[in-house]
Order: C-alpha cells, then structure tokens, then sequence
C-alpha cells in the first residue's frame, strides 16, 4: 500500500515540475528554474522573483527588431 502512495506522490511531483518549467519557459527563464520548487522557503523566493522580475520574454518584444 506504501508503494502506491509513493508512486502516487512522485507522479504528482513530475506533474507540478512539468508545470512550473513551462511556466519558466514561457516568461523566458531558463526551465531548470522550476526545480527550485523542490526546495523548501527557496521555492517562495522563486515566486516572488517569477511575479516581480522583468521578464526576458517582454524584454524581446520590447525589441522592434524582434520579429525582423
């Protein structure tokens, strides 16, 4: 029964890890970002920085010469 749950458990975390690095992805960082989630209070800190940081991705579309 054990076994389930821990197989439940690491399916559910590989679920959220994809998640996140798309999310990363999308706004331009680096995908690896997502595995700070893993991280206890670093994942916080990784937040804040998702939500307030200028993202790479609007600093490319920013750029006229972007779609040239």
């Amino acid at each position: 029964m054990m076994i389930v749950f821990g197989v439940v458990y690491l399916a559910i975390i590989v679920l959220f890890i994809v998640g996140y690095w798309k999310i990363w992805s999308k706004a331009g960082f680096n995908g690896a970002w997502s595995l700070l989630m893993l991280v206890p209070l670093v994942n916080l800190i990784a937040f804040l920085y998702l939500a307030f940081a200028d993202w790479p991705i609007h600093k490319r579309l920013r750029d006229p010469d972007t779609f040239n």
